[in-house]
């Protein structure tokens, strides 16, 4: 009985809510109106997680759980704990005391507040950690990142000896060379090794001669923005001690405080030990694995240059890749298997892991809004994709909207709608910063994120925000991936590119897949996943089309994998030119000709220049039918398709500041379609026709769609559009300003930050007014704050972070009420509510309740004085963009309009 009326909701609530459509009785329920009622009611499993910082650790219980109850009511499905610095010197008077990383009051604290998770029915997971990478005080200078150095020694013609070499704390000599030349201008090919140890005695020459001495050194690196008692060296994440002695000192006692029910994960963020490149133990491995010592060619591997360096370089970078991948990921997964939790890993940066490193664990996990260019986003979702791994997370928000407190829903939506044309499907907010209550308002940040707890004003709508984000996320996690396009990164020659301190596969694919090729695809009207050698090899290929970009080394057993997928009907398109080299650089005689009669198949395409991107596109329609077409180019919108066994289902968005309208036609078999609604959880019709019949799609700036396919006639109605004005309510209007107990009669637009009064107000103004209507309006009636405008997005764009180029009606987002009850919030484009069944004849009343951010009331504020803390801890955090914390303009900037709807 429950889920029949739930049904009828779903089924029927547009068309109630309009006024137009009068409710239905209950029938049985059909696969797709099953999944649109799961679409409009989600299971709790799709909700958005959020990074919780604790910062210190200076936090107290009844806050712990006020926090977690609010991120329940706000529809977040869980947390990530997060060790990080202290944000206060220790004052016992007031409760503010940082308790050391892993003392028993900050793990009873960690206990507590997985506890009360688990009571809230939230997710917890627990970095493995504090601060990043891993590391800390357990690890000894000996299982502390490793690097190569090299000391140059002048050796004057007829020397015999080599002065004392100076060693730092830990380091030790590796071997040493003598190249013909001088110091920096030396001869890698002339290197002769010399015997361990020998410094002196060797053969005289009458030229000059450099002593090239190879020490295994440390990258000095420390554990970043650390807890108090988390400071220490960043761990080797090629020694097994190494990780094995920070999963003993941290992770036992991290897990053991959860008590009998582990964390649902344990996390590592993403690698960023830099210049991590060497490890005592790699001479040794190196040998083992690729037959050959190294030794003698460490002058060629830090020269370059050269076929013979390079052949080096990828055999260097190749062990590297299986260490980290040993003693990194495969022990840390393990031992979460044996904890009862699973490993989720940003497995990208330094050091040198590969796209199938990512099959090592439990949850892959992405970051980066990147769409149209090489991401590690779309790596994460790639991997997963190939691996049958159906849920993607990624870190998201990571920078949005610079300074702190200046993120606002729109800008989260631009951000996580990029997410979700990439395959994103578990969305992990970055982040939720516990704040002390002693501290006061604007309240505690970390120093480079957007804060989205509830001492940002517009929190009231974060639920509307989460619903959107846990339907969407749930929808793209039914069926399977439909990629259509697999795209082959040449790691082969990632590795040959490695030189001493970058040793970074994801960097070097930044310049090796560029962003025009990726466009290229995009555009043509495709999505793709990133694949590997290894994973052609051990899973084959099982895409419509693999394109190969400019690649030089390939290894031959994927070519004869490429070459059972073409036999198998499989297209292949090469790029730029076709790969001619096996994995060691070498032009092999059977690889140059497997290479050639792969691409003289009548099923694969060459395109010879890489920068014709038109012929890229042809080369792809040529192969397979792309599975969106839009009747006039615009790299703004993207999509995404999963594949039901009887249903398509489509993301479609708009990633610009501007509108766009078009035709769009969709590569589905199924005779019936609708678009689904994932601010309402409702469905309205489409036409569709199996011939290829357009679509018309019109979307607002930074507005997303869902369509539905199927063979199942649909019983929603179609979509109503705004039409005439019934009235403008843009006068008149009674507004308090709730926080400061100030109200005043405005008309709209009107800019809070133009009276003094409120120049500097952050919180909740509530705008009031009545209207009269003669009659119930007999067609879909709407409320329309009209106005916004792009923002001219600079050509360049310093740092990483993004926002919304758009300034919109609303500032920042509102709850509207129509004759007391709660219609919807206003949060993004286009900012229109259907309100039809909620009006009455005669006298009607609109509440508009608005609210900013904290930047206004931030901007009041004397700037903070960090120098007690930078003197008791050190500077472990700057506050970025402070110069930018000024009050911004807020409140209802558009006009205020009720509409009929068009066409009925």
């Amino acid at each position: 009985m429950i889920a029949g009326k739930r049904l009828l909701f779903t089924a029927c609530f547009l068309g109630v809510l309009l006024g137009i459509v009068p409710l239905r009785p209950v029938h049985a329920q059909t696969a797709l109106e099953k999944l649109q009622a799961d679409f409009a009611h989600p299971p709790a499993g799709a909700k958005p997680m959020m990074r919780w910082w604790w910062f210190g650790l200076a936090v107290e219980k009844p806050e712990i759980r006020r926090e977690l109850e609010q991120m329940r009511a706000d529809g977040i499905g869980g947390v990530e704990l997060a060790f990080v610095y202290p944000q206060v010197v220790d004052n016992p008077a007031n409760g503010l005391v940082n308790e050391p990383f892993l003392s028993e009051p900050m793990l009873d604290n960690v206990g507590y507040a997985a506890s009360e998770g688990r009571r809230l029915g939230l997710r917890v997971d627990v970095t493995l950690g504090s601060g990043w990478p891993y590391g800390g005080p357990a690890n000894t200078l000996t299982e502390a990142a490793g690097c190569l150095r090299m000391i140059e020694l002048a050796v004057a013609p007829g020397a015999t000896s080599l002065p004392a070499v100076p060693l730092k704390e830990g380091e030790f000599v590796i071997s040493i060379s003598l190249v013909d030349g001088e110091p920096q201008h030396w001869k890698a090919s002339s290197d002769q090794l010399l015997a361990p140890g020998q410094t002196k005695d060797f053969p005289p020459s009458t030229a000059p001669r450099t002593a090239l001495v190879f020490i295994s050194s440390h990258t000095g690196q420390q554990v970043k923005r650390a807890a108090v008692g988390a400071e220490g060296r960043v761990l080797d994440p090629f020694s097994h001690q190494a990780v094995a002695t920070h999963l003993h000192a941290v992770g036992d006692p991290l897990v053991k405080a959860f008590g009998e029910t582990p964390p649902y994960a344990i996390f590592s963020d993403s690698l960023e030990a830099y210049g991590a490149d060497w490890t005592p133990s790699l001479p040794v491995e190196f040998r083992r694995r690729r037959g050959y010592d190294l030794l003698p060619h460490l002058p060629e591997l830090v020269a370059g240059g050269s076929a013979e360096a390079e052949k080096v370089r990828h055999d260097w970078g190749k062990t590297l890749t299986e260490l980290v991948d040993e003693n990194y990921l495969s022990q840390i997964n393990q031992w979460a298997d044996a904890h009862h939790t699973k490993f989720r890993s940003q497995t990208y940066g330094e050091p040198a892991v590969s796209l199938s490193s990512q099959q090592l664990v439990d949850l892959a996990e992405g970051e980066g809004p990147h769409w149209r260019a090489f991401s590690t986003l779309r790596w994460a979702t790639s991997a997963n994709h190939l691996f049958h791994k159906n849920v993607t997370s990624a870190e998201t928000f990571t920078w949005l909207h610079s300074p702190v407190f200046r993120a606002t829903p729109l800008d989260m939506k631009a951000e996580v709608d990029l997410h979700f044309l990439v395959g994103v499907n578990q969305i992990i907010g970055h982040g939720w910063p516990y704040s002390a209550p002693q501290v006061g308002e604007p309240g505690w940040s970390l120093y480079a994120a957007a804060v989205f707890n509830d001492h940002n004003p517009w929190h009231p709508v974060m639920p509307d925000v989460t619903r959107y984000i846990e339907r969407t996320s749930f929808l793209l996690r039914q069926g399977q991936p439909a990629n259509q396009v697999a795209l082959l990164l040449p790691t082969d020659d990632a590795w040959a590119r490695f030189s001493p301190g970058k040793v970074s596969v994801t960097a070097e694919m930044d310049r090796l897949i560029t962003p025009a090729l990726m466009s290229s695809i995009l555009s043509a009207g495709y999505n793709v996943d990133y694949i590997d050698a290894d994973a052609v090899e051990k899973f084959g290929i099982h895409y419509p089309v693999l394109v190969v970009p400019p690649t030089d080394r390939i290894p031959v057993k994927t070519l004869l994998a490429i070459q059972r997928y073409v036999a198998g009907g499989g297209k292949v398109i090469a790029v730029g030119r076709a790969p001619s080299l096996n994995e060691k650089g070498e032009r092999a005689p059977d690889l140059s000709a497997l290479s050639r009669q792969i691409f003289a198949e009548s099923r694969s395409t060459f395109v010879a220049d890489a920068s014709d991107l038109s012929a890229l596109a042809g080369a792809l329609h040529k192969a397979v039918a792309p599975d969106l077409t839009l009747d006039r180019a615009n790299d703004d919108v993207g999509f995404i398709r999963r594949t039901l066994p009887d249903a398509d289902i489509y993301f479609v968005a708009n990633t610009a500041n501007h509108p766009a309208s078009m035709q769009a036609t969709f590569a589905t078999t199924h005779k019936f379609g609708q678009r689904w609604d994932a601010d309402t959880g409702t469905a309205v019709s489409v036409s569709v026709s199996v011939s290829g019949a357009a679509i018309p799609l019109s979307l607002a700036p930074y507005e997303s769609a869902i369509f539905v396919f199927s063979d199942e006639p649909s019983r929603a109605i179609a979509l109503p559009q705004p039409g005439a004005q019934i009235a403008d309510l843009s006068a008149g209007w009674k507004v308090t300003f709730t926080g400061i107990s100030k109200t005043i009669t405005a008309d709209v637009p009107a800019d809070w930050t133009s009276d003094s009064a409120t120049r500097f107000y952050s919180g909740e103004a509530v705008y009031e007014r009545d209207f009269t209507l003669t009659k119930v309006p007999d067609r879909a009636t709407f409320l329309e704050a009209e106005g916004g405008s792009p923002v001219a997005k600079p050509d360049v764009i310093k740092g990483p972070g993004m926002r919304a180029w758009y300034d919109p009606p609303v500032r920042e987002a509102a709850v509207v009420f129509i004759n007391g009850h709660r219609v919807g919030s206003l949060w993004h484009p286009p900012y229109r509510l259907a309100v039809g069944g909620f009006l009455k004849q005669g006298k009607n009343q609109v509440v508009i309740k608005v609210y900013n951010t904290a930047m206004n009331a931030w901007a009041a504020l004397p700037p903070h004085d960090y120098k007690p803390l930078i003197e008791k801890y050190g500077d472990r955090f700057q506050m970025q963009d402070l110069d930018q914390v000024k009050p911004i303009s807020s409140g209802l900037l558009g006009t205020i309009h009720l509409l009929s709807g068009a066409g009925q």
